[in-house]
């Protein structure tokens, strides 16, 4: 007898269910290459994998990155106002390089595509790996380049195959630290498609360690660890990837059933038994039927209104086709919605599908994501964000472009900082910018937070709305606050998003017509 049902190995749904308790390493490593091939088939081919994808990136990056350096003031003993000049001095000097190629060591992407890079990859192979390089360069003030890498070359070499510190390519210490990474020359995928020297590239390593003997990285790795001693990370479908290829596969089948079903309109029947047939057409009753047939053609396509002559003997049955499936669309949501939850979305934004809500479900179905994508966000920063501005900010400060007493002893301090991502944008604007209003009003956020929700940041918003209301002053315009709006509240259910703002004019005339609304 067992004291949880769930172990019991009696019980008949349960007796053959007995998985291996191995470690996070012999669970994953042996069958991570299967995994990643899987899901990357997945990515190419299904409609629905390629759209979750895309979800996750539009969401948790999007289509801003802007760094807010933080330096911390206290450790360093500055006053706020200092650490905020310097902060802007950085942000300034730092979107010189990562707003443009100069990031780059392909010279193809800046920051953004990198990270966007590297997060999709982290999600269909499990991993992303950047090799940090100095590449000086005639036309540029930086040197520091990321090189994106594709975690398949990350492969311990034959020869140390076994060793209990390497795992996959990656060379831990005994408190399992990594301290080097071992990198295939080329990749093991293009083997039919190198000659030469080349080729011998698939045959050579390169141990890269983990860090210089000063501190500064070599290698950013990228990946989602869910367990202690996981060294590897695993695609994002692996959970569900038996079902995604199930559903596809299904629903080819039923489009392929439908598709050929359409092709059928109706059937030639006869009524004859055999000596009936053979009496009617004679000695060759086989050419007989192929002429009777020859002459019926205009039964081929079926028009409107047509008079359809039929072959002797034979009568014209129509097709009632099986697809498409009444039971299709039911199953399929079905199963959509287990994927999207091993997805960690919402049914509803895994397949851009909202017509089955309001506007209070979809924002809670937008809560409940949006939880997942600030700690994805949170993930993306401490792993490959930050790491990539502690690499530049060491080469401003070393070139003198930024400065920084002691940088080595109060690492910490100088590269702290958050990234502003994009935003998140309002399923009801006049209610959550109502909502935001009310949150500075009684102080549970800020101006900085309330910005950068929206993938802005704080000061620059601030500057702009100075310089525009100089602007309006010098034109002889009105501040947009001295406007009034009114809006229309007649339905507060909290579903009606057909809300219409009307803009009232000055005076009298306008002053009469706020207080006859009751405003």
């Amino acid at each position: 007898m067992s004291a949880y049902q769930g172990a019991s190995h009696t019980d008949l749904a349960l007796r053959d269910w007995q998985p291996f308790a191995g470690s996070a390493d012999a669970d994953l490593l042996p069958e991570l290459g299967t995994l990643t091939s899987r899901s990357r088939d997945l990515a190419r081919n299904d409609g629905l994998m390629a759209g979750g994808i895309q979800t996750h990136r539009d969401n948790i990056v999007g289509a801003v990155l802007r760094l807010s350096a933080i330096p911390d003031y206290r450790l360093l003993g500055w006053a706020p106002e200092k650490a905020r000049e310097w902060g802007n001095k950085v942000e300034a000097h730092f979107r010189s390089w990562a707003e443009t190629t100069d990031c780059d060591a392909a010279r193809t992407l800046d920051l953004l595509g990198l990270t966007v890079l590297a997060l999709g990859g982290e999600m269909v192979n499990g991993d992303a790996v950047a090799i940090p390089k100095w590449l000086p360069r005639p036309d540029s003030p930086w040197s520091t380049r990321i090189s994106v890498v594709e975690s398949d070359r990350l492969e311990t070499p034959p020869h140390m195959m076994g060793a209990a510190r390497i795992r996959h390519g990656v060379e831990f210490d005994r408190e399992g630290a990594p301290v080097a990474y071992h990198f295939r020359g080329a990749h093991p995928g293009d083997a039919l498609h190198l000659r030469g020297d080349e080729a011998q590239d698939l045959h050579r390593w390169e141990r890269v360690p983990a860090f210089t003997p000063w501190g500064r990285r070599r290698v950013v790795h990228l990946h989602a660890k869910e367990r202690t001693g996981q060294s590897r990370g695993k695609p994002i479908v692996s959970a569900v990837m038996r079902e995604f290829q199930m559903a596809g596969r299904y629903a080819q089948n039923e489009l392929q059933a439908s598709l050929a079903n359409s092709l059928v309109a109706a059937f030639l029947e006869s009524d004859l038994d055999q000596e009936s047939a053979g009496a009617l057409f004679g000695e060759d009753p086989r050419g007989q039927w192929a002429q009777s047939v020859k002459q019926a053609q205009s039964i081929g396509k079926l028009q409107g209104a047509a008079v359809i002559p039929l072959p002797v003997g034979a009568k014209m049955t129509s097709f009632t086709p099986g697809r498409p499936n009444v039971a299709f669309e039911a199953f399929m949501l079905a199963v959509e919605r287990r994927i999207a939850a091993g997805m960690n979305l919402p049914y509803e934004l895994f397949a851009k599908d909202f017509s089955r809500v309001n506007y209070s479900s979809a924002r809670a179905a937008l809560l409940e994501a949006w939880r997942y994508f600030h700690g994805r966000r949170r993930w993306l920063t401490t792993t490959w964000l930050k790491p990539i501005y502690e690499l530049w900010l060491e080469e401003a400060v070393n070139a003198g472009v930024i400065e920084a007493p002691d940088f080595y002893a109060n690492r910490y301090a100088y590269t702290r900082c958050r990234f502003v991502f994009g935003g998140k944008g309002w399923v009801d604007p006049v209610k959550e910018i109502t909502a935001a209003k009310l949150r500075l009003e009684i102080g549970v956020s800020t101006l900085e937070q309330e910005c950068a929700e929206q993938g802005l940041d704080w000061e620059e918003v601030m500057h702009q709305q100075r310089l525009e209301a100089q602007c309006r002053r010098d034109h002889g315009l009105p501040e947009p606050g001295a406007t009034t709006w009114m809006v229309n509240t007649a339905n507060q259910d909290g579903d009606d998003d057909g809300a219409e703002d009307r803009r009232n004019g000055d005076g009298a005339d306008a002053d009469s017509d706020r207080k006859g609304a009751g405003q």
